[in-house]
């Protein structure tokens, strides 16, 4: 089973536990996004999808993203106001995102100590915590070795 695949049937798992819908287009979405190396900007995935669907409108794009994040399925790169797949939509912890500078290619991380040391701060100082977004920009490997390359 591919990984492509295999996240769709875990997006659809998730969604089926929690009685939330798993439309077509919202599939279709979580699938363009997985199927990125990188973030995808809702404008990118209205022009992908109106390729296949004609009566796909930004409305459309904007709901399923708002779905897809609800459902921990997809992260907004605040940075970037783009979407990436959640690499593990089971964990329930906070993430961080690494972000290439040169390439875009982002990539999932999860260091629990780090967000709940945060939040923990965070509380303490009286401040209830909505969202926690870390993102971490610099090279890849592949473009550190390519800016190496004479």
């Amino acid at each position: 089973m591919s990984e492509l695949h295999t996240l769709l049937a875990q997006a659809e798992a998730r969604c089926l536990s929690r009685g939330a819908r798993f439309t077509p287009i919202r599939r279709r979405v979580l699938e363009l996004i997985a199927a990125s190396s990188g973030g995808l900007k809702a404008y990118d995935l209205l022009d992908q999808l109106s390729a296949e669907h004609a009566a796909a409108r930004p409305p459309t794009i904007y709901r399923a993203l708002a779905f897809l994040t609800r459902q921990g399925l997809v992260h907004r790169i605040e940075s970037q106001n783009a979407y990436v797949a959640c690499a593990c939509p089971e964990h329930a912890h906070g993430f961080q995102l690494l972000i290439c500078s040169t390439c875009g290619y982002v990539e999932e991380i999860h260091f629990d100590d780090i967000s709940q040391q945060l939040a923990e701060r965070a509380r303490r100082a009286g401040f209830a915590v909505q969202r926690q977004t870390i993102e971490l920009i610099g090279l890849c490997t592949r473009c550190q070795t390519l800016s190496d390359t004479p």
